[in-house]
Parts: structure tokens; C-alpha cells; sequence
């Protein structure tokens, strides 16, 4: 239950950082003077979205966990003590809570079903912490006929472990000494763009407005886990750089500019946390925001973050998704601007497929060079910065480039196994581009092949894998050739031939 006396809220202080407290507005804002005893940031909250929380979930933090180990981050243990305290004074009647840590699909929201669920910290060696908890099956249900209604791919199909994850589990630990009387709805992640899940936040206030909830939402995940050579996986520069970034964001309430980290980079950071926390800002859609940060540290090579955000008031302007996406399709027109003859004819090939049904005969007015070049073709479709087609051909089968493109620019939109086909409403968010490659050459060794200029084709018996070059996230000759291996089937292990080719790209 809620303490009878609620301690004065104060930032926490940390190493290198001082502790902000913004009243976010379009991503920047003045130092709150809102009055906050009994409010969220000054605007009395009664049903809706009353706070939301960024938190980390390490399990060590959890003393029968961490065994001492959780005193190298004690700034982050009274952050999270703070959001507890901040939990109870709100006494949600729902928690929505979204972890990495629960299943996830690459084009699916999956949301827990049932009455609720049982976990305990056991493969941590602490079995005794439990944790039981019921689910709030009309917010549930609620959330997912709106996700539906958005054609936002998420429901409650799909559950693969029904007890409790530690990304869930964590911030409920430091969550109940202050306030256990509420119902939990628990949401992993997908491989959907990023703002397919700030969408996902929307769905969340909208249902929180509907159902006339008292609502704290709560995204789990930590930073970059790579922050040192000790830590999980290494160092990367990507990684201080991802935290540097992602706390200056969050500490800002800027949730527009969540949606503008790229994927490669965000993978390169080894981050688990970036979507939790874009799904939390959709909640906030439309909010003017306290933004606090109340810690950030990275002692065992992992970036632990929190901070913590109370509504305001009503900002139509804070409509982070769409001008996103305004920005994005201005974008896409000026690059569209740009392109060439083989792109040109890679997107026309596209559009007309997907909307009639028809591939196109060769056009008239194209290069010359187009009729009497023969060459194999790689026509690659991204949306949202994410592959969303590639179909190529490693040598000429046809009397022309252009014939090339067009054949293979129908297979990238309509038969490319990985992907659902292309529809109308996607085609003006295309990105698209067109590789010409250059002839085969047989290598010896891998020490031939140089990732930004050579692609590489590997090839055992009648399995054979091609990764084109300079390609975003690719930045080893190592990646390449395991990325070839791993299409075509062919064990780490086994011996197999080599060939390298140049590609001429057309963007």
C-alpha cells in the first residue's frame, strides 16, 4: 500500500550529470514552476495517463541478486526508490509496462493474455523474490480493438512464456513497497519501426482516456551494452555515444527525436531499451510534460537510465509521430528529386505493379546505355529506414538492364518471402535503389575482399549466398562473409569458394 507521508520529490544527482527538471514543450522548456503536491506537474490528474517512467532492470539492483554488487550503482537505487515514491502518490489503477524481456515478433505486438501472472528472480539465484500479479483484461481488450482499428499489428496471440520476465519483474520490485493496488498490463516489442510502437503509445493514452483509467506507464530497458571492453559485449564507440544521446533526449521529454535514431546505429550500441521507451512516449502524445532525470550510470559496461515525466497540460504542437512523418515524406520527395534513370525506372516498375497488377513493357526514353548494358541487378526497398524488399540477379538472364530491373523490381515489391508484398498506401514511403554488378572474380582468401568496395558471393556446392557491399550495419569483411554464409545455409565451419564483384549503385 501507498506510505501515509510522501517525502518531498527532489532530483537525484550523478555522476557528470545534474539533475533537470523541464516542463517539455516541443522538445525544449523552461524549469517547471508548477505546483506539484497532490498533481502531476501542476494539472491535476484524475483519469489518463498520470506519469510515466523510464527505468532500467537490471537484476542485480535487486540486493538478493546483486549480493553487494548493487552499491556501485546506488544513485540508481534511490532514482528508482524516487519512482516508486512517485508511483504511489499517483495510486494508478493500472500500470501499463513495457519490457524487451517479454516474447517479441519481428511484425507483432504481442500483449499478455489471461487473468494474470506468477514469476520469481530464480535463474538469477534468488527464487524466494516473487512476484504475482492479475492483468487488466479490459484495458487489454480495450487497447487492442484501438490497435486494430489503427491496422496496428498487436494482440494477445502468441504467448510463448506466460511468466513474468525481469524486465517486468525489476521495476515492479521497487514499484510495490509503495503502491500494490493496481492491474498490470504487460506489452513486448517488435521488429516494427520505430514509429509503429510510438503509435503503439497512442493506442495506450487513447484507451487510458476511454476506459476512464488512472493510468502509469513504465518503459523498461536499459542503454547501450557496450560501454567497456569488460562489458557484455565489448566497447563500441557507439555506445557512450548512444547514452550521450538517448539521456540528452529523454532528459529534454524531445520524444520527437527518438524516432530519428537510426536502426543501424541503435543495433551497433547494443541498446534493449530505445523502443520501450518510444512506445512510453506515445503515450504521452499531445502532453506537455515535468521531465526529470533522476539518474544515469554505467559502472558494469551497461548505461542505466532513469527519468521521470508528469503531465502538464495539453500541446496539440508535442505531435511527435506525424511531424515525423512530415519530415519524412519531405525528405523522401527530395530525394526522389534526385534520382536516376534506373532508379526511376525501379519505382515506376513498383508502382504500377502494386496498384494495377501489371508489370511494365521496356519504356522508350530511357539511356541507351540501359538497352545494350547486360548485367545482373539488385533491386533493394527500405521504408522507415528498414529492408522492406531486395530480389537480384547475380548474372545477366535477360537481353537488358532495364529488363533486369524491371523483372527483379516486380519480385522486390510482390515476392520476396521474407516480406508481406508491397501495398498502394506504402509507395510514397519508399526508399529505393538499384545495384549494377560488375563481373565475378575468383579469390583465394578473405584478405581480397574489402566490405565498402567488394561484394561477395560464397558458395558450397549448389548453396550459394551473396551480400552486396557498403551496406549499412556491414562493417567487417568477417559480418559480410558470415551474413553470405548464414543466407545460403552454409555452416561457419565448412569450406566454400569465394567470388567478388563491384556494384555500381544507383540511389
Amino acid at each position: 500500500m501507498a506510505r501515509k507521508a510522501i517525502r518531498k520529490r527532489r532530483a537525484v544527482r550523478s555522476p557528470g550529470l545534474n539533475p533537470v527538471r523541464l516542463c517539455g514543450n516541443s522538445g525544449a522548456g523552461n524549469p517547471c514552476r508548477h505546483s506539484k503536491q497532490g498533481k502531476a506537474g501542476g494539472m491535476e490528474v484524475k483519469m489518463g495517463i498520470a506519469a510515466a517512467f523510464m527505468v532500467p532492470h537490471p537484476p542485480l539492483i535487486v540486493p538478493d541478486v546483486g549480493k553487494g554488487e548493487e552499491r556501485k550503482i546506488a544513485d540508481t537505487i534511490e532514482a528508482y526508490r524516487e519512482t516508486g515514491r512517485r508511483i504511489g502518490e499517483q495510486k494508478p489503477e493500472t500500470i501499463v509496462l513495457i519490457s524487451p524481456h517479454q516474447v517479441m515478433y519481428a511484425d507483432y505486438f504481442h500483449i499478455s493474455p489471461g487473468k494474470g501472472a506468477k514469476g520469481d528472480l530464480g535463474q538469477f539465484g534468488a527464487g524466494h523474490v516473487k512476484f504475482e500479479i492479475s492483468y487488466d483484461t479490459a484495458f487489454v481488450e480495450e487497447l487492442c480493438r484501438l490497435a486494430a482499428l489503427e491496422g496496428l499489428p498487436a494482440g494477445t496471440m502468441g504467448e510463448k512464456e506466460k511468466k513474468l520476465d525481469h524486465g517486468t519483474m525489476v521495476p515492479l520490485y521497487f514499484a510495490e513497497p509503495y503502491w500494490k493496488e493496481y492491474r498490470l498490463v504487460r506489452i513486448g516489442l517488435s521488429g516494427l519501426p520505430l514509429a509503429s510502437h510510438y503509435e503503439l503509445g497512442q493506442c495506450i493514452r487513447k484507451a487510458a482516456g476511454l476506459l476512464d483509467r488512472k493510468v502509469v506507464v513504465i518503459g523498461s530497458g536499459d542503454l547501450s551494452h557496450r560501454l567497456k571492453e569488460d562489458g557484455p559485449y565489448g566497447y563500441r564507440e557507439e555506445g557512450p555515444a548512444y547514452d550521450r544521446r538517448i539521456m540528452d533526449v529523454m532528459k529534454r521529454a524531445a520524444f520527437g527525436e527518438l524516432l530519428e535514431f537510426s536502426e543501424d546505429f541503435c543495433d551497433k550500441a547494443g541498446e534493449c531499451g530505445h523502443r520501450s521507451f518510444t512506445v512510453m512516449a506515445g503515450a504521452l502524445d499531445q502532453t506537455a510534460v515535468e521531465a526529470e532525470l533522476l539518474s544515469y550510470e554505467g559502472p558494469f559496461g551497461v548505461g542505466y537510465g532513469v527519468c521521470s515525466y508528469m503531465p502538464c497540460s495539453a500541446a496539440p504542437d508535442r505531435n511527435f509521430k506525424e511531424q515525423y512523418e512530415e519530415k519524412e515524406k519531405k525528405r523522401i520527395l527530395e530525394q526522389r528529386e534526385k534520382e536516376d534513370a534506373y532508379v526511376r525506372l525501379a519505382r515506376r516498375t513498383i508502382e504500377e505493379y502494386v496498384r494495377g497488377g501489371r508489370k511494365i513493357p521496356v519504356p522508350e526514353d530511357l539511356p541507351e546505355e540501359m538497352y545494350r548494358q547486360k548485367a545482373g541487378a539488385f533491386v533493394s526497398i527500405k521504408k522507415d529506414g528498414k529492408l522492406r524488399g531486395c530480389i537480384g540477379t547475380i548474372r545477366a538472364v535477360r537481353e537488358s538492364v532495364a529488363e533486369e530491373i524491371i523483372e527483379n523490381a516486380v519480385s522486390a515489391s510482390a515476392r520476396d518471402t521474407r516480406f508481406l508484398p508491397v501495398q498502394p498506401e506504402e509507395l510514397e514511403r519508399l526508399v529505393i535503389s538499384v545495384d549494377i554488378l560488375g563481373d565475378m572474380e575468383k579469390i583465394d582468401s578473405p584478405k581480397e575482399l574489402d566490405v565498402k568496395r567488394y561484394g561477395v558471393v560464397v558458395t558450397k556446392g549448389f548453396r550459394r549466398g551473396l551480400l552486396l557491399p557498403n551496406l549499412d550495419g556491414v562493417d567487417t569483411v568477417e559480418e559480410q562473409v558470415a551474413i553470405a554464409r548464414n543466407k545460403a545455409g552454409i555452416g561457419e565451419t565448412e569450406r566454400v569458394e569465394l567470388e567478388r564483384f563491384e556494384v555500381v549503385r544507383h540511389v
